[in-house]
Parts: structure tokens; sequence; C-alpha cells
């Protein structure tokens, strides 16, 4: 290996590494684990050699060159290809907050970078440094960013909708394919699109990240003054006075006795483990890294037995008392792992 080749790859891949270990540095509330990032960045190694193959079928089929078809038709399948391992990911919700978005959806277009830029440096060797500064600060960086803005208006949009609907996802994609686009039109003025990824890029991360915080926050304050109240409520002995308990009440007519009894336990074990989850992230934000004890573990046991005594039909009668939301699902996946 060659000094001028140890430059080139340091130059065409260091930027974009950098740009995510400062994301993943600036999470005050660290929600995606160092394995986590790891996994995912080799989750968009995967797509970028799925990639190689369909851009190498499909350019030499479509007979529109080489140009039109990195205009035109190669974001469309690159950006496809990184955001079903963000689709993966929400679905399988592993992304709660815009913040997770951000870094997540930034790995991948990091680990998609790292195999174009090696694949690059095979075919043109003899590029100049100035070409690899382009490549690094340019088009690796582009990667991770408009993956990072599907991720998070995905995750917006979803949020909007109250369930992960393919729709949601539709408009995020269609801003990434855009973006990538723009990118590749400015390819005969390559400092032009380097500068404006360097400007745009970073302030847009900075609002996302400070927004994110303070929605975080708000998040936390609301979330433990509702979940306090209602477990309070439901150990004193007066939940059945409550407009909760009432409700549950109604639920008679409807479920057996032992049914509505495995609704209670299971509102009043959310309600725990919700508010677990809430302490460790605050624990979190101060620099203490909490682990999940035994007896967490068997409540998420117990919650999981409870899912299927309960069925389907009586988890959408809990919903109302359960807020179960995009965030509430993420935050118990996150505690139980």
């Amino acid at each position: 290996m060659t000094f001028a080749f140890a430059l080139h790859v340091l130059v065409g891949l260091s930027p974009v590494l950098g740009f995510l270990a400062a994301l993943v540095f600036l999470d005050s509330y660290k929600l995606v684990a160092m394995r986590t990032v790891v996994l995912v960045v080799l989750s968009g190694v995967v797509a970028a050699i799925a990639c190689y193959f369909a851009n190498g079928w499909l350019l030499g089929r479509l007979g529109i060159g080489f140009a039109g078809y990195s205009r035109y038709v190669g974001p469309v399948v690159e950006e496809l290809a990184k955001g079903l391992v963000i689709v993966a990911l929400i679905r399988a919700h592993r992304v709660g907050f815009l913040v997770d978005a951000a870094i997540l959806g930034f790995a991948v277009g990091a680990g998609f970078a790292i195999v174009e830029n090696l694949q690059y440096q095979r075919l043109v060797p003899d590029a100049g440094l100035a070409t690899w500064i382009v490549r690094g600060f340019g088009t690796a960086v582009m990667h991770g960013g408009v993956t990072a803005t599907f991720a998070m208006m995905s995750l917006a949009m979803i949020e909007r909708a109250g369930r992960a609907t393919p729709a949601a996802f539709v408009p995020g994609l269609a801003l990434a394919v855009a973006l990538h686009a723009a990118y590749n039109h400015l390819a005969a003025m390559p400092l032009v699109a380097t500068l404006a990824v360097l400007v745009v890029l970073p302030l847009t991360m900075y609002l996302v990240f400070e927004r994110s915080e303070r929605a975080v926050g708000d998040w936390l304050g609301r979330g433990f003054d509702a979940d306090t109240a209602m477990l309070e409520s439901i150990n004193s002995g007066r939940f059945a006075d409550s407009p909760t308990g009432r409700y549950l009440d109604t639920l008679k007519r409807r479920f057996h006795g032992p049914v509505v009894a495995d609704l209670l336990c299971y509102l009043r074990l959310h309600t725990e483990l919700a508010l677990r989850a809430k302490g460790v992230l605050l624990m979190r934000e101060n620099g203490f890294d909490v682990p999940v004890d035994e007896a967490t573990r068997d409540k998420f046991t117990e919650l999981e037995y409870l899912e299927k005594s309960i069925g389907r039909t009586g988890l959408l009668a809990l919903k109302p008392m359960l807020h179960m939301r995009h965030k509430d699902l993420w935050q118990l996946y996150m505690l139980g792992k």
C-alpha cells in the first residue's frame, strides 16, 4: 500500500466517519448504542454492494449514458436501497426521536460511502488529492446527509400520522432522491457541490439536534407526570373512581373477568416500565449508564405473556389509556434491550 493510496483513502473516508462520530458524541441522552451504529454502518455497506450490481445491470439496459443515469436513475436506486434499512429500523421501533433518525440515517450513508469510495479508488487509482477532497467532504457526506434527511422526515410523518404507513415514507424518499440528484447535477462544478454540502448539512443537523433535545426533555417532563399519576391511582385503591378506571369498568361487558384483570395488570406493568425507561434516559443524560436489572427483564417477560393473554382486541381497547404512540413503543424496546 503506497502513501498516496493511504492518503486518498483517509481523505475520502475520514470526513463522513468523523461527522458520524460527532453526531454520536453530541447525543446527550445516548439513545443509540455504539453496537447499533456499527451494525447500521454495515447495513449501508450491504446496500452499496447491492446497488453496485443493480446499477451495473440497469446502466447496461437503459441506454441513457452514464451522465443521464447518475442524474435521474442512480439516485432513485441508491436512496431506495439505503431507505429500506431505515424503514426496517423504524418498523422495528429502533428509532424514537429525531436525533436517533439523524444518527442512524447518517450511519447508513456512511457505510454506503465507504464502499463507493473504495470502488472509486479501484477504478480511478490516479485521481489527485483535490478529487479525493471532493469525494470525502462532498459525495461521502452527501450520502450520509440525504439518508439522515429521509430518516428524520419519515419519523416526523409517522408521528403526525400516528402509525408507520407506507405513505409516511414517500415524502422523505422523494426529498432524498431530489437532493441526491441535485448534487449529481453539479458534477461539472464539484467544488460548488461540496461547498453546498458543507454549508447546509452542519446547520441542518444542529437545528435537528437542538429541536430533538428540547422535545425529549419536554416529553420526559410530561411523561413522568402522567405515568406517576396513573401508577399512584392504580396502587391507591381509588383507581375504580378515576376516568381510566371507569373506562376499564365498561370493558367488563366485552371481556371475561380474567381478561379484565389481565388488562389492569398490563396497564400497571406498562406504566412502571415507562417510568423506568424515562429514568434511564435522565441518568444517561447525566453520564450514567444504567443496566437493566433482572427484575425489570422479568417484567418484560410478564408483559409479553399478558399481551398474548389479552389479544389484539384487548390491546386496542387499552390504547386510549396507554397513549401507545411511536415513542412509547420505542422507550419499551430501548429499556428491554
